[in-house]
């Protein structure tokens, strides 16, 4: 299995950042934090069927966050290798959105398992 603890940490971090007063925000970090969860323990996360608009506009807003706040300062550091990593989760972030949408517009019943593609190696590995 793939080491995705660069991408747990990343949906914690964004869950912890946002402000909670808005009851639908919430429930939409509490889908980040139980992402998280199932990414540590089993390299992928599961959605039901009745939180998926929330799992996706959750998603939605981690690769926005990353885009317009982390993603510039690693540009303008010149690390290579977080730039890599936090491209890889912004990808990641939108190709897990995707799964959701079409086992929406698909129609398909009861939980779905999004899946990730592997991480970015480290040179230092």
């Amino acid at each position: 299995m793939a080491d995705y603890d660069f991408y747990a940490a990343i949906l914690r971090f964004v869950a912890s950042t946002a402000t909670r007063t808005d009851p639908r925000v919430a429930t939409m970090m509490e889908c980040l934090e139980l992402a998280a969860d199932y990414v540590d323990s089993d390299g992928y996360f599961r959605v039901e069927a009745d939180q998926r608009e929330l799992f996706a506009r959750a998603l939605a807003g981690v690769a926005a966050f990353l885009q317009e706040r982390i993603l510039p300062e690693t540009v303008g550091e010149g690390n290579k290798e977080a730039e890599t990593q936090v491209r890889w989760a912004v990808d990641t972030s939108l190709d897990a959105l995707n799964q959701i949408l079409r086992a929406q517009t698909d129609s398909v019943q009861g939980t779905i398992n999004v899946m990730f593609p592997d991480p970015p190696v480290s040179p230092l590995a």
